[in-house]
């Protein structure tokens, strides 16, 4: 009798995730290790224990911040911490650089957003000419700034 209930419940939820299992994208467990370790496997089964895996490991968060594991780093300028320090810490002296258009903070500030160094003339030059659009006030916080540039650079 215990067999038979088994096989019932068995079929029963085969019959009722089967369905779902093709209809969930096949990516939809995240990055991770979880995800790496079962890369291709499309199945129910597989991408339960992949998300099992990223959540009780917790190692997304670290591939997402590191930009390993399969994870993409946040594209949004306001997530790096070093690049917030150092707007914060050094607003006027990078304010003076940008409206010359050159200079160490300028350079830093290049080099914090991983600018390419052959690159680096043309986005001097942009944020030079986009002075205002980015110090919108005298009462700007390192935050908008941060926002500015990003709008900034990422505009054609």
């Amino acid at each position: 009798m215990k067999k038979l209930v088994v096989i019932v419940l068995a079929a029963f939820l085969v019959i009722t995730f089967a369905g779902a299992s093709f209809a969930a994208p096949k990516d939809n467990i995240g990055c991770g290790l979880g995800y790496m370790a079962f890369k291709g496997k499309d199945g129910l089964l597989s991408q339960t224990a992949a998300a099992t895996t990223n959540g009780t490991s917790s190692n997304q968060t670290f591939g997402i911040t590191s930009g390993t594991l399969e994870c993409n780093k946040p594209a949004n300028f306001t997530a790096n911490e070093k690049l917030n320090k150092f707007v914060a810490d050094n607003m006027d002296n990078l304010a003076v650089d940008i409206a010359r258009g050159q200079g160490e903070y300028l350079n830093t500030l290049a080099v914090l957003l991983e600018v390419p160094e052959g690159e680096r003339a043309p986005f001097y030059a942009k944020l030079q000419t986009h002075f205002s659009d980015i110090y919108t006030a005298e009462t700007v916080t390192h935050v908008d700034v941060i926002k500015n540039i990003e709008i900034v650079v990422t505009s054609s």
